[in-house]
Parts: structure tokens; C-alpha cells; sequence
């Protein structure tokens, strides 16, 4: 039997979309088991495949009932996550009522506060400590709280590496 080189291709497409769906749906059964502790996508190991299917989510965009879920757990007002999105305190409210996604960019920025959290929590131990940390003014950051750099990305960078600093004993 002849098979065409579309019909090839389109096949393996399909085989490889319904593969990354199974591990997609794996993660958000893994996720709900687990109550939603952190995004679809297990962050803190990125190997490569769940890389690109991190970058796939942000892609298709983080829905409104993924963040709030996220939300409740990183104690930020409603005004500090619009002001860390770039979003009106109105959108995000829009957004819940409609439960929309939130477009790439800002999905991009969900997660990776989601991911700096995660990382924070890791250093110091518990949420409350790592709170206290993010709302001190910090020297190794030019006076600034951490708080108040979460609205940029180069801003989640610097607070990264400080608190990278802080894992490995350099006075941050």
C-alpha cells in the first residue's frame, strides 16, 4: 500500500500532538492530586521535554482558574499582582468573572513568579520566612525590597541571584 509523504507527516504530527497531550493531562492529574502546589509543569527539574511543554502553556496561556489557585497561595493583593502583571485591578477582576487566559505574556510572567516563589520557599524554608524577605528592603538590590522588582523580568533576575546568594552563604 502507498502512503503519501503528507499523509506520513501529518500522522506523525498527530502522533506527536497526542503524545504531549498524555503528558500534559498526566501533569494536570499529578497537579490535582497533589491540590495544585505548583504549576502543570514540574519547574523545579526542567529537563527538556517538560521545557517545551512550559513553553507550550504559556503559549496556549495560563487560565484565570490556574491563578487563582496559584494566587492563593503567594500572599500578594489584588493590586500587587496588577501591578506585577501590568494589569488594571478591573482586568484581573474581568478575567475571574469571565475566567478567561491570560495572554502569553502575562502567563509568562505568572509562572515565573510561580517559579520564584517556589524557589524562595526552598531557601528559606517556608512561605511566612521567605514573605518577611520579599517585603525587607535589601542592600544587594540597591535598597529596594524584593516586592517592588516582581513587575519586571530583569527584576525577578536580580532577586534570583540573590537569593542564590543566600542558598550558598554569600551575605545578600
Amino acid at each position: 500500500m502507498y502512503l503519501s509523504n503528507n499523509f506520513v507527516r501529518n500522522t506523525t504530527n498527530v502522533v506527536i500532538n497526542t503524545k504531549k497531550c498524555v503528558y500534559l493531562w498526566k501533569q494536570i492529574d499529578m497537579a490535582k492530586k497533589s491540590e495544585l502546589k505548583e504549576p502543570i509543569v514540574a519547574y523545579a527539574s526542567l529537563d527538556d521535554r517538560s521545557v517545551y511543554t512550559l513553553i507550550n502553556a504559556i503559549k496556549d496561556g495560563i487560565q484565570f482558574s490556574f491563578f487563582e489557585k496559584l494566587a492563593r497561595k503567594i500572599p500578594f493583593t489584588l493590586r500587587e499582582w496588577s501591578s506585577y502583571l501590568h494589569l488594571s485591578e478591573r482586568s484581573l477582576q474581568r478575567y475571574k468573572k469571565e475566567r478567561g487566559t491570560f495572554n502569553p505574556v502575562t502567563s509568562e510572567k505568572i509562572i515565573e513568579i510561580a517559579m520564584l516563589n517556589k524557589y524562595g520557599i526552598q531557601v528559606f524554608g517556608e512561605q511566612k520566612k521567605f514573605n518577611i524577605w520579599l517585603a525587607a528592603n535589601n542592600t544587594a538590590l540597591g535598597g529596594a525590597s524584593p516586592k517592588n522588582l516582581l513587575d519586571s523580568s530583569f527584576g525577578i533576575q536580580l532577586i534570583k541571584a540573590a537569593l542564590t546568594h543566600i542558598e550558598h552563604g554569600v551575605l545578600a
